[in-house]
């Protein structure tokens, strides 16, 4: 297995488990991204991921069918997804990308990886779930953050960031993404 497949085995795990969780009345509920439901929050992952992957040459298959059941539609593209990333080749591939030269596995473990661990927060909060970071999480939650510079809160990144009073660092780390903890 890749470094790069590591990393996304890990935030895969439990992002996972509030996936797997989320009740089927819960799907369409709202989540803290503006105009997003869980389901969203989960097409977005899977569409993200794929455009990436498929642009490099990937074949991922049909899109898994994220209407009619988004767990199973997440287990399906994530298998491929880690199926993919045990590629050298692939993980190693220059490319010049959003942010300037980089790797698809660069791409996947700067964006993808950060993505998925932002987003289980969002997808927990539809659910009406807690979900709490390790301190591991939010050194790689706010090492990402860092590695956009600016472009954080470039419109399609992060709302503005907020100033959360006496908060706790998951709070803080929140309010940075734009998100009130």
């Amino acid at each position: 297995m890749t470094d790069t497949a590591t990393r996304y085995q890990a935030a895969l795990r439990s992002l996972t488990a509030i996936v797997d969780a989320v009740p089927p009345h819960a799907w369409d509920a709202p989540s803290p991204c503006e105009g997003w439901s869980a389901r969203d929050i989960i097409g977005h992952l899977i569409g993200t991921q794929r455009e990436t992957l498929t642009e490099h040459g990937v074949d991922l298959g049909g899109a898994p069918d994220l209407i009619a059941d988004p767990a199973a539609a997440w287990a399906e593209h994530s298998r491929r997804v880690l199926e993919a990333l045990a590629d050298d080749e692939l993980v190693n591939r220059a490319y010049d990308g959003f942010l300037g030269p980089t790797t698809v596995g660069g791409t996947v473990e700067q964006f993808y990886v950060w993505d998925m661990y932002v987003h289980r927060w969002d997808l927990a909060r539809a659910a009406g779930f807690d979900a709490a970071f390790t301190d591991a999480e939010l050194d790689r939650i706010e090492q990402g953050a860092d590695s956009f510079g600016d472009a954080l809160h470039m419109d399609g990144m992060c709302r503005p960031s907020l100033t959360p009073a006496g908060a706790d660092r998951t709070a803080r780390v929140l309010a940075r993404l734009g998100r009130a903890g």
